[in-house]
């Protein structure tokens, strides 16, 4: 009972830092999208061609979580985008305290749209909400098409899932049509982008809806 009464502590005070964090966005209207997958989904890849696709339409931000190094940092500074590293230092998520911290060391007065590249890992990410618009899952076809199922929560709430490197689909054991089916039956709105952030293949459709939520959210009453 202690480590429950614990827990719901931590989540309550997390829970009151996001939704000041949202009311920060909000009041400039930014997006904020949270994306999380598993280590090697290719996060930093399809983060750093989105940008390169859409910057001379939509102003970009960048909060890179990792438990360790600044590399992805380094990948995404070279598009021209603001960036902030966080490092966790073991920790296997961002918390909302890490992210109120980021956005004070960023141009929020100048963005349209943040997106915060959490820790790589499909579970202790899911839990905590950071301000955030809206959660992104990313799926590469190498890590199999069975995460859905083992892992529900993220692709419960998600309001897309990116499922990765198709282009080497004839490569590996992934059943495209599976993996779309399982995430439907959890999240029915769920929007679905196989991509190829390495060749291009299908960011344009990412690309468009990416600024179509921006639209959106700036002009919601």
């Amino acid at each position: 009972m202690k480590k429950i009464k614990i827990e719901k502590k931590i989540l309550s005070e997390n829970e009151k830092i996001s939704i000041q964090n949202s009311f920060t966005l909000a009041q400039r209207n930014i997006l904020c999208l949270n994306m999380i997958s598993s280590p090697g989904s290719g996060k930093t890849t399809i983060l750093a061609r989105t940008i390169n696709d859409i910057k001379d339409k939509v102003r970009v931000g960048v909060i890179e979580g990792d438990i360790q190094t600044d590399i992805d940092a380094q990948r995404i500074k070279e598009t021209g985008a603001p960036v902030i590293q966080i490092n966790t230092e073991g920790a296997c998520h961002l918390s909302a305290e890490q992210i109120s911290k980021g956005l004070q060391n960023l141009p929020i007065d100048n963005l349209d749209l943040l997106i915060i590249e959490n820790v790589g890992n499909l579970v202790c990410p899911t839990a905590f909400e950071l301000g955030e618009s809206g959660k992104v899952v990313v799926l590469s076809v190498a890590e199999g098409d069975d995460k859905p199922a083992k892992y529900p929560s993220i692709f419960a709430k998600a309001k897309a899932m990116i499922i990765n490197k198709i282009d080497l689909l004839e490569h590996v054991d992934f059943d495209l049509e599976k993996a779309k089916k399982d995430a439907t039956v959890l999240n029915k709105d769920l929007k679905i982008f196989p991509l190829s952030a390495r060749t291009g293949q299908g960011m344009e459709q990412w690309n468009n809806w990416i600024i179509e939520q921006i639209k959106k959210y700036q002009t919601q009453e």
